[in-house]
């Protein structure tokens, strides 16, 4: 095992070099929070694919196909799916709103008035997203070093906060990018195959196996339609996705660098089911799916290998906490606490002092939040539970009100808010009554945004023609935008 730990101690050693190196380049807002809004093609694609791509993906998608086989491929299909989505029908013009968080653009579209109580519920959201994100630590650190699951969490929770703290969107950027190229070797390249030879290949997995196995529809109709109203919609409207749209340096970036993504978390759904499949093969009677994972890599990988692999599994969760970090900081800063002390408007010029100042005012954010998040991780126990209510309020909450503002132009203010509080509630309340685990909470839950915000919108007046004419401009790329960006040059793809 000694090769196996020298080759995580690298790799996270690694992660807090980025972080300082990106610290050089966070010069201002812009670069701090969206990477200067000028990554090329290659960059962009692999930090997307890294921020969606997590321990859930990772671990809990071979769990799926450990559980139900080929079928277990669906939850991170659809996140795929989504991402596509996004990228071929949104990601350009939001990317043209040269904003920081979804709440700017819902202020923008509905005329200032959604910002804080959208921002409340993405934060929450957000939050709960690193948390899960934070808690995977312990399953990883547990396999690699029999380590105490509280101080599992201390440790990896602290690298992340470290490197975001100090360089922002840049050193995720770099880290993510290098996470990106360890998953894909980890678990495309090595432990795909692997897996496959040492179940004895596809014939005798299917000998071994019942047929439902290998029924693309296996895992049920209902759970794969519940998956695409979270997941697939999800994609659409989170701030930790959006916030990497943002870093695009060009529309044609954001479209098809995010096709490219979107396209690589669909092979990687299937190489995650193909995985637990073999696992289900090899060790038939594990006490819970989530273990398939760790055990093929501990059992049946060499010297090495097992430690790239794992390290696979760290980037993994990682990518998605940093991206979720950073997301629920932004939020907390520029949704919140900015818009409280009635400091910040939207689409406000940063200068270059200003922008200095805003730049070490987010690093106490992100600080604030990442300890916050560290507490919370030791304190929950159950994931699967915190990341159905996180995507839970995201999507009953806010996917009307963001979707309706980019499609129909007769939504209004009042409308918006009235679907985010009923979406909101109504999400809360059947989860309590249904459970938290349940799919009426978010059938219901969406309908009910969705009824409230066409109502609500038809019966209160028509927004303001200047304020569409403004986010029109904005959409159409020809708004202000903020004067230190307007002097970045594109950086070489």
């Amino acid at each position: 095992m000694a090769v196996d730990y020298a080759v995580i101690v690298v790799y996270l050693a690694g992660m807090l070099a980025m972080g300082w190196w990106g610290m050089r380049r966070a010069k201002s807002k812009s670069d701090f929070l969206v990477a200067g809004r000028r990554l090329g093609p290659t960059m962009y694609s692999g930090t997307m694919a890294a921020i969606v791509l997590g321990g859930a993906s990772t671990i809990g998608g071979v769990g799926l196909g450990y559980q139900y086989g080929l079928s277990g491929a669906w939850m991170v299909f659809t996140i795929g799916l989504g991402l596509l989505a996004l990228s071929l029908f949104f990601s350009a013009r939001i990317a043209r709103l040269k904003v920081y968080t979804v709440s700017e653009m819902l202020d923008l579209r509905y005329g200032g008035r959604a910002g804080v109580i959208s921002g409340l519920v993405m934060w929450a959201y957000t939050l709960m997203l690193a948390v899960t994100s934070t808690i995977a630590y312990a399953t990883i650190f547990d396999v690699l070093f029999d380590m105490n699951r509280t101080v599992a969490i201390i440790l990896g929770g602290s690298i992340v906060v470290a490197y975001s703290t100090l360089g922002g969107m840049w050193s995720i950027t770099l880290t993510d990018m290098v996470q990106f190229v360890v998953k894909t070797i980890g678990v495309l390249l090595l432990l795909l195959p692997i897996a496959v030879v040492k179940a004895g290949g596809f014939s005798e997995m299917k000998a071994q196996l019942p047929t439902e196995y290998f029924d693309p529809l296996g895992i049920g109709g209902e759970t794969i339609f519940t998956y695409v109203l979270i997941y697939t919609f999800g994609m659409l409207i989170g701030q930790d996705i959006w916030q990497r749209v943002f870093t695009a340096g060009s529309d044609r970036t954001a479209k098809w660098g995010g096709t490219v993504a979107g396209t690589y978390c669909l092979v990687y759904a299937l190489a995650g089911a193909v995985i637990g499949t073999a696992a289900k093969v090899l060790y038939p009677k594990l006490a819970s799916p989530d273990d398939a994972f760790a055990t093929i890599v501990k059992d049946e990988l060499p010297v090495g290998v097992r430690g790239l692999v794992l390290a696979a599994a760290l980037a993994a969760v990682m990518s998605t906490s940093s991206g979720a970090l950073i997301a629920c900081a932004t939020v907390a800063n520029n949704d919140i606490w900015s818009r409280l002390r009635g400091a910040v408007r939207p689409g406000t010029p940063e200068s270059g002092a200003e922008g200095h100042d805003e730049v070490r005012g987010n690093r106490i954010f992100i600080l604030v939040m990442g300890i916050a998040v560290i507490c919370t991780a030791i304190a929950l126990n159950n994931v699967v539970e915190a990341l159905t209510v996180a995507y839970n309020l995201l999507v009953g909450g806010l996917l009307v009100p963001i979707l309706g503002g980019l499609l129909w132009k007769r939504g209004t203010a009042q409308g918006a808010l009235a679907a985010v509080a009923v979406g909101g509630l109504a999400v809360v309340g059947l989860m309590a009554t249904y459970g938290i685990l349940a799919n009426e909470p978010i059938y219901y839950g969406l309908l009910a945004s969705l009824a409230v915000y066409v109502i609500v919108s038809l019966a209160t007046p028509a927004t303001d023609a200047a304020v569409l004419a403004a986010w029109r401009e904005r959409l159409a790329g020809r708004g202000s935008e903020p004067a230190a960006e307007l002097k970045e040059e594109s950086v070489t793809r």
